[in-house]
């Protein structure tokens, strides 16, 4: 049961590093073209599919800002008619 625990945190702690490298390659200048952000999309999405069978709460913290890196970031421009810098 100890080498099961052992496999288990060593497999967490691969997930957070692969996420500290998934998150590095989200940065905006990294996305820039459509093949860039498919290969983000599939990269999170495995991420998260092996993310969901781990216990450890960070691996899920980790997962979560993954997801968020796909959403689209949204802007006011105008408020009122007016344009807002």
């Amino acid at each position: 049961m100890n080498r099961l625990r052992t496999i288990d945190v060593a497999l967490d702690e691969m997930l957070v590093n692969l996420a500290a490298i998934v998150l590095r390659l989200s940065k905006p200048e990294m996305t820039r073209t459509p093949a860039a952000r498919r290969a983000l999309a599939q990269s999170v999405h495995q991420y998260a599919v092996c993310a969901n069978r781990s216990s450890d709460p960070h691996v899920h913290e980790l997962k979560s800002r993954l997801e968020q890196t796909l959403k689209p970031s949204l802007r006011i421009i105008a408020k009122d008619g007016v344009k807002v810098s």
